[in-house]
């Protein structure tokens, strides 16, 4: 695997080679952490409800739940809520195996997904998981200032909404800016193609409009790293519009964002060598 940082047009072997020691050393690192975390006992909780269950939508009750991955016998550790990819009309809560066996628990929420929801209703679930994580993780043993936010693809997508556009996470009463660092995967950063279907505009025309992360770019207070795919082999312009959203971010004022471009792997397969980097940024 090569890990590349961007911005760059053309790849050069001496930056190629310091990111592969770089890799080299954090997967070293990750290995040692890890050994002494798969020590530790964990147990998995299924189908916890984030929302409440007066909720007049059955859907919201049906679809709001979420998986918990929580290590036994320890006390503050750190939280990653991870939101599963499938373009905002599929998939399901992942407690990702890459981000196990490290010390650190794993929140999985499902969202309510297109048609049988419109924009921004995924949104605002995604913010209502995250808050529930920082309200309750404490009873589990977690420690609620250190809560975590990832995902890939549309899941990544969710993440820069929730980074960027801090009135979702204030409706539920949290300031995004405590969340300790968000790591979307190949997400979308105009507005999300699914988006554009709901109001059938051609999944090839760009929109840059409130439902953008673009749009809600802003000067941070926490951190925000960035992955991608090959740009060769990735979705249409996925890796181009997130160095852009990176060029944005640091012309408001934001020191460095990182953004990593793993050569090789395509829009699915990004996402274990990402978790991986995301687990070794999380454990060090």
């Amino acid at each position: 695997m090569c890990l590349r940082t961007a911005p760059e047009n053309i790849i050069q072997h001496k930056r190629n080679d310091r990111n592969m020691r770089k890799l080299m050393l954090a997967i070293a690192a990750l290995c040692v952490s890890m050994t002494l975390a798969a020590q530790d006992k964990y147990k998995t909780l299924k189908d916890i409800s984030y929302v409440s269950a007066d909720d007049t939508s059955a859907y919201r009750r049906e679809r709001c739940k979420l998986d918990m991955y929580v290590p036994e016998g320890r006390k503050g550790f750190k939280t990653i809520v991870w939101f599963h990819g499938g373009a905002l009309e599929g998939g399901s809560k992942e407690l990702r195996p890459e981000l196990q066996n490290a010390g650190i628990a794993i929140v999985a929420p499902n969202y309510r997904l297109f048609p049988r929801c419109k924009c921004p209703d995924y949104t605002r679930d995604a913010a209502a998981a995250v808050a529930w994580t920082v309200k309750h993780i404490a009873e589990y043993g977690g420690d609620p200032s250190q809560v975590y936010v990832g995902g890939h693809s549309a899941g990544g997508y969710l993440t820069l909404m929730l980074a960027l556009d801090k009135s979702y996470l204030a409706e539920y009463g949290v300031d995004a800016d405590s969340i300790r660092a968000y790591y979307p995967v190949s997400g979308q950063t105009a507005t999300h193609y699914t988006i554009r279907k709901e109001r059938k505009i051609s999944y090839t025309l760009p929109i840059v409009d409130k439902y953008a992360p673009l749009n809600n770019a802003r000067k941070l207070g926490t951190r925000l790293v960035l992955y991608t795919g090959d740009r060769r082999l990735e979705q249409m312009a996925r890796y181009e519009e997130n160095l852009y959203l990176k060029a944005v971010l640091e012309g408001l004022g934001n020191k460095e964002i990182s953004i990593y471009e793993l050569s090789g792997f395509d829009h699915g397969g990004v996402v274990t060598p990402a978790c991986l980097l995301i687990k070794g940024d999380m454990t060090k």
